[in-house]
């Protein structure tokens, strides 16, 4: 990792680095979009045929093989999943579930005048797609950080899509209860989800990390199908003065193992703690290829001049996932996707089995919007009731706002029924 001053003689370097930094997104997909538009609109005119094709290319899906993981299947991966991950998975379950249970949103209703009541009701989605990687490592931990929000908000239609489902993923459908989970992924899954197939029917939302490929074909799509956001690598930001640096640097080291782009970053005031992270990362990431590789490229301890300025720059970076020291940190953060407090929150832990979601925002967009939750699976609608005396009340108002808009037929709308 390089270690970099915010002032004094590097100050220049880091302001533009801090700069460029910024400037990222949360996937460059420019360079796929050809290739992904050309699956999109393979899958879109041909159904299975066009999916079939793609699936067969890329997901080593078998000519005749069925599109439908049956739930046999998932059953007997259960079964031959190891007593330990089970209870892991049915602990993670129950977090996640409690978890989504408590962030609901709830219906409510004022009385803003005598006759007015307005409010909100809550209505889940009518079908959701949940994208559940299957390249570099099994994610059965995803499968159910995605499906178990949309079955709290009571989403009546649930399909998965992961390409050559490995066996601990098919353990977690069946733990989970999923009915439609096809062994398809990249663009192509994505294609059917938005589109629909004779096999694969649409969804109204299509949410979950990926690929570069998958991650454009979801931008791609966002105009005929929700999203939850796009997905870039993955970040993590440090921001300590006192913490440990074996701890810090573990979480380091065990964030940038996801991808060789992976984003790690230290910002400290201390120079002492940022040489002895530093040293930590080398010798921890010395035997782990992947984590090497992304703390080369884009690992990054920030010394600032203050603690102040390191708390600037940690919300001007906005990073996915955020670890502070203390409680009372949480006062200063504006711009994360998950916050991990003290020495014993390792960010692993939200990985896996804290509850909160680990499908996060990436590329800054942790100014504009939280996690992954059950909110991405509801809509809240607002609700307005009056009677006779209520708008009579209040409709003057309305009618000398539509007057003044110039919007006679709004004006009239009220003024009918006020006689």
């Amino acid at each position: 990792m390089k270690l970099v001053r915010t002032f004094g003689r590097s100050k220049a370097a880091a302001a533009a680095l801090v700069e460029t930094l910024e400037q990222r997104g949360a996937a460059n997909t420019a360079k796929v979009e050809p290739v992904v538009r050309r699956i999109l609109a393979d899958v879109r005119k041909g159904g299975d045929t066009g999916l079939r094709k793609y699936a067969a290319k890329f997901d080593g899906l078998a000519k005749g093989q069925a599109l439908l993981v049956s739930r046999e299947e998932m059953h007997v991966a259960w079964d031959d999943t190891a007593p330990e991950l089970q209870a892991a998975m049915m602990v993670a379950r129950g977090n996640i579930l409690a978890f989504a249970e408590a962030q609901k949103p709830k219906e409510w209703t004022i009385a803003p005048a005598e006759g007015v009541k307005t409010g909100q009701i809550v209505r889940p989605l009518g079908s959701v797609g949940c994208y559940v990687p299957g390249g570099r490592y099994p994610l059965p931990s995803t499968l159910l950080m995605t499906v178990t929000p949309a079955q709290v908000a009571g989403v009546e239609r649930i399909v998965v899509c992961s390409p050559k489902p490995a066996r601990e993923t098919m353990a977690a459908a069946w733990l989970a209860g999923v009915t439609e989970f096809y062994r398809v992924g990249g663009a192509q899954a994505i294609a059917a989800m938005a589109f629909g197939t004779e096999t694969i029917g649409r969804v109204d939302k299509i949410v979950g990390p990926g690929n570069l490929f998958v991650t454009a074909a979801k931008t791609i799509v966002s105009t005929e199908c929700g999203i939850d956001m796009p997905a870039g690598p993955t970040e993590i930001v440090v921001t300590s003065e006192t913490g440990d640096a074996a701890g810090i640097a573990a979480d380091l080291v065990a964030q940038a193992e996801h991808d060789p782009e992976a984003l790690a970053i230290l910002i400290t005031s201390s120079e002492a703690l940022a040489k002895d992270v530093a040293a930590a990362v080398k010798l921890q990431s010395a035997k782990n290829a992947i984590a090497k590789q992304s703390l080369a490229a884009q690992g990054c301890i920030f010394v600032t001049e203050s603690v102040a300025e390191a708390r600037e720059l940690t919300n001007r970076l906005a990073p996915e996932h955020l670890t502070v020291d203390a409680a009372a940190d949480l006062k200063w953060v504006r711009n994360a996707g998950s916050v991990f407090v003290g020495a014993y929150a390792p960010q692993s832990m939200g990985d896996y089995v804290s509850g909160p979601n680990h499908v996060l925002p990436t590329g800054r967009v942790g100014r504009l919007r939280g996690g992954l939750s059950v909110m991405d699976f509801v809509k809240v609608i607002t609700v307005q009731e009056y009677t006779r005396k209520g708008l009579r009340k209040i409709g003057p108002h309305a009618i000398a706002l539509a007057e003044a808009e110039g919007l006679v037929g709004h004006a009239e709308s009220v003024r009918v029924r006020m006689r």
